[in-house]
């Protein structure tokens, strides 16, 4: 068996870079599409906004306060729920 020796570093922006990329151009073509329909207004386009916001912050937690910007933040559980299934952003 030969010697073990420890994995070498990983370069993650060559790992990780061009999916990066392409979610982000698939994001903006989204937008552009709906600007276009006139649907800017809707609160999950103004919630995929407000999280794209967080990610120019140069904080190692970026991916918990996005997911967080999508989240119900209330803490009272509801007596019933108004629909089945998740819309993907707390509505306000």
């Amino acid at each position: 068996m030969p010697d073990w020796t420890p994995p070498t570093q990983v370069n993650l922006v060559d790992l990780g870079f061009m999916d990066s990329r392409s979610k982000l151009i698939d994001l903006a073509a989204f937008l552009d599409r709906v600007q276009r329909a006139g649907q800017e207004g809707d609160f999950r386009v103004q919630a995929l906004k407000n999280a794209i916001a967080l990610l120019s912050q140069d904080q190692p937690q970026r991916a918990r306060d996005v997911l967080l910007s999508f989240s119900d933040p209330s803490v009272e559980p509801v007596e019933k729920a108004a629909m089945q299934g998740a819309i993907g952003a707390y509505k306000k």
